[in-house]
C-alpha cells in the first residue's frame, strides 16, 4: 500500500499532472488513433515511459508528481491501464510519485467499489476524470454516490477542463464532446459536496472565464496550470493566479506531452510574480494534499 516517503525541504516543486500512459507490457492507456492524434496535435512523438521511468525522470529534477491513468472504458471500448498497478508502482517511488486513480464513472456502481478499494487498499490520494473522453456529464445525480464517496475520504477530484488534443483533427473528433469539459459543470458538484476539493486541470480554453467564476466562488475548487506553455496562459487566469486565487492555483504540466523543464523555462516569460510562484509551484499542492499544515 502506498505511503509518502517525501521529504519537503529537498522537493522544488510538485507536478500535479503527470500521465501514465503506457504499462510495462506496452498496452497503451488510449487506443492507437488517439495516441497519434494527441501527438500530432501536441507536435511530439517522444517516448511514454512508465512509472519507473517517470519516477527517475522527476527525482533527477528533484520534484514529486501527481501520476495517473485515465479508464474511459466504456467510451472508448479499450482496456484502461491498471490504477492499482500504478498505485503499488509508485509505493516503489515513494519519495518523488504521488498515485491518483481513476474509475469510469459509467460503470455505475462498480465505480464506487472500485474507487473505494483503490483508497482503502492501495493509498491512492486522488482520483482523475476527464468527462469528454469518457463521455459523461458530471452534473447528473446518478454520479452523486461517486463524489460522495470521495468527499468522505477526503481525497481530491481532479477534473480535465477545456479543450482537449484527444481525437484533435479525427473524424468528428472520434465522437468526444468537448462541452462535456466546461468548468461550470462542476459548480454543482462543487456546492453539493462542499468538502469535497475539485482540481479543474489546465486553462480552461474557451471556457477560462467560467473557471475563474467558479474557483472565485467556490473556495474548495482549484486551478492546475497543466497542458499549456505558460506563455500562452490567458491574461485574466495570470491576473487571478497574482491575487485572489494565489493559493489555490497549482503547477503542472501533462507531462509527457508538456515537460517540466519547458514549463519552467516559459514561466519566466510570463507576468506570474515571483513571490506567488513558490506557492504555485509546492506549497499549494502541499496543503491540498496533506503534506502541510492547511
Amino acid at each position: 500500500m502506498y505511503q509518502s516517503a517525501i521529504d519537503l525541504d529537498d522537493v522544488t516543486a510538485i507536478d500535479m499532472h503527470v500521465h501514465i500512459e503506457v504499462d510495462d507490457h506496452g498496452h497503451t492507456s488510449l487506443p492507437e488513433p488517439l495516441v497519434a492524434a494527441a501527438s500530432a496535435y501536441f507536435k511530439t512523438d517522444g517516448p511514454r515511459p512508465a512509472v519507473d521511468a517517470v519516477a527517475q525522470y522527476y527525482r533527477e529534477r528533484r520534484m514529486v508528481a501527481v501520476v495517473f491513468t485515465v479508464d474511459a472504458r466504456t467510451q472508448l471500448k479499450h482496456q484502461p491501464l491498471s490504477s492499482t498497478a500504478i498505485a503499488r508502482a509508485a509505493a516503489e517511488h515513494a519519495d518523488v510519485l504521488i498515485p491518483f486513480g481513476s474509475v469510469d464513472p459509467r460503470t455505475g456502481g462498480a465505480a464506487v467499489e472500485l474507487a473505494d478499494r483503490l483508497i482503502r487498499e492501495e493509498g491512492v490520494r486522488g482520483f482523475k476524470f476527464h468527462p469528454t473522453v469518457q463521455g459523461f456529464d458530471p452534473r447528473h445525480d446518478e454520479y452523486a454516490p461517486l463524489w460522495g464517496l470521495l468527499e468522505r475520504a477526503g481525497v481530491p477530484a481532479l477534473f480535465h477542463t477545456g479543450q482537449t488534443g484527444i481525437g484533435a483533427g479525427t473524424p468528428g473528433g472520434h465522437g468526444l464532446r468537448l462541452g462535456l469539459s466546461n468548468p461550470m459543470l462542476l459548480d454543482p458538484i462543487a456546492a453539493d459536496f462542499p468538502d469535497l476539493q475539485i482540481i479543474m486541470a489546465h486553462p480552461s480554453v474557451p471556457w477560462q472565464d467560467e473557471a475563474l467564476s467558479v474557483a472565485t466562488h467556490k473556495h474548495n475548487t482549484w486551478i492546475d496550470l497543466s497542458g499549456w506553455s505558460p506563455k500562452y496562459f490567458p491574461a485574466e487566469l495570470v491576473r487571478y493566479a497574482n491575487s485572489l486565487l494565489k493559493r489555490r492555483v497549482l503547477f503542472g504540466t501533462d507531462y509527457p506531452m508538456l515537460t517540466p523543464d519547458r514549463w519552467l523555462r516559459d514561466v519566466q516569460s510570463t507576468d506570474l510574480k515571483p513571490d506567488v510562484l513558490p506557492g504555485i509551484l509546492k506549497d499549494n499542492a502541499a496543503r491540498l494534499l496533506g503534506l502541510a499544515a492547511r
